[in-house]
């Protein structure tokens, strides 16, 4: 485990940062790439480790992928090319990886084992093994299915009709990828809306998905073509420079090539009801995706309330929002976010934690926290508990303190954003 001094007490930041690739995005190239016919080129591919072992697994299914820097070329021969691995199917740290690749070895006639680090072993896996095996597909793990190592007997699929119990683009994808291979049309109802980059992948592949509202239908058996993908730039990981940029004085910092999926985009529309100076330029669809270049600048914040169908669409920045909003006028509540408790950690109870100890007044709640604001940070040892977002949204607040900041298992940042130090550097005036 690593421990990192982080720079503290900085005066402003200034400068353009290119956002690396989106990583949704990336672990979806590699298994539509896999699964449809034909070489499918990626490009701006993020080369973190949850997405290399995704490249992983798929070569153990017996694809060939070849790498240079941030491309791919993926060979695929359909889902029929698929080959049972002779050895385990490690996915890291990767939750996408585990959860889409249950749906799409559920129906492969043959047997496969999945398992991936002590974050995956904690994380719940009956919302997925449930609809699956009603499916058809044979499925066992730890306490009943509920836990890694997860073993899988696929074969032949009936399709469903299924009605989340929980707002979730992993599920929700895993249940699309088995409806591919099933014998008829397969129906998915959403709670609440969820990223929506399995849907557009799987027409950028030549598919046909259809949405009317919050009910999703699939129909098996259909064939897909290899493509031709840009990724563009995560906005989970522009939201930490966005809250920089609007928390540290005099700063303004110009963020290229950022995906603005609008599932993903509740981090902006947030930000923008707490006031922040942050503008959107050059919007246009980038292939499938739409992206855009976002401007940011120092900004007088004040608290809100997060709620509802809007944390589907910015699960993963509510660290960074919580950051934020103790740099806010007033108290920021947020709320209907039992979703965190199951992320790489309990991020409700992290939160609070690492971020009390640089003296954020914040207290966790059944289902969210309550952040008042402003705070003054001070400094002590922190630690990201293996969850990057937790290691970068500690990066952003040490910026804020006036003492020295440790801190501890820095190397989980690499997951989602290994260069996420060297652009923070370079913003550094």
């Amino acid at each position: 485990m690593e421990t990192l001094k982080l720079k503290t007490n900085i005066n402003r930041l200034v400068g353009e940062v290119t956002i690396p690739g989106d990583k949704s995005i990336s672990h979806r190239s590699v298994m539509f790439g896999s699964i449809a016919h034909g070489e499918t080129k990626v490009t701006n591919f993020l080369p973190g480790d949850d997405c290399l072992s995704t490249i992983s697994c798929f070569r153990k299914l017996g694809v060939t992928i070849e790498e240079s820097n941030d491309e791919l070329r993926i060979y695929g021969n359909g889902f029929e090319g698929l080959t049972e691995p002779s050895e385990v199917l490690d996915v890291g740290n990767s939750g996408t990886t585990i959860r889409l690749l249950m749906g799409i070895l559920s129906g492969r006639p043959f047997f496969s084992s999945l398992v991936g680090d002590a974050s995956i072993g904690k994380r719940p896996m009956t919302r997925v093994t449930v609809p699956l095996t009603q499916m058809g597909a044979k499925l066992d793990g730890r306490k009943s299915g509920d836990f890694t190592p997860i073993s899988i007997r696929g074969g032949q699929l009936q399709p469903i009709q299924y009605e989340l119990p929980v707002a979730s683009a992993q599920v929700k994808s895993a249940i699309i990828l088995a409806g591919l291979q099933a014998d008829g049309v397969s129906t998915i109802i959403e709670p609440a809306e969820t990223r929506d980059h399995t849907e557009r992948m799987i027409r950028q592949f030549g598919g046909e998905i259809t949405k009317d509202n919050q009910t999703i239908q699939v129909k098996g058996g259909q064939k897909l073509t290899a493509s031709t993908i840009h990724v563009p730039g995560d906005i989970s990981s522009a939201a930490f420079f966005l809250v920089a940029g609007a928390i540290i004085p005099e700063s303004e910092i110009i963020l290229k090539n950022v995906g603005l999926n609008p599932t993903r985009t509740g981090i902006i529309e947030v930000m923008q009801k707490m006031g922040a100076d942050l503008e959107i330029v050059q919007a246009a669809s980038n292939g499938f995706e739409p992206a855009g270049d976002l401007i940011i600048k120092t900004s007088n914040l004040k608290g809100t309330v997060v709620e509802g169908s809007l944390i589907p669409r910015l699960i993963d920045e509510i660290p960074i929002i919580a950051l934020l909003a103790t740099q806010a006028e007033g108290p920021t509540i947020i709320k209907d976010a039992e979703e965190l408790k199951v992320k790489e950690t309990n991020r409700i109870d992290t939160v609070v934690q690492e971020l009390g100890k640089l003296g954020a007044v914040i207290e966790a709640t059944e289902d969210g926290m309550i952040i008042q604001g402003k705070s003054k940070l001070t400094g002590g040892k922190v630690s990201s508990h293996g969850d990057h977002r937790i290691g970068m949204m500690l990066a952003i607040a040490a910026l804020l303190c006036e003492d020295t900041v440790d801190l501890e298992q820095s190397e989980a940042i690499s997951v989602s954003y290994p260069n996420f130090f060297t652009h923070l550097n370079n913003l550094i005036r």
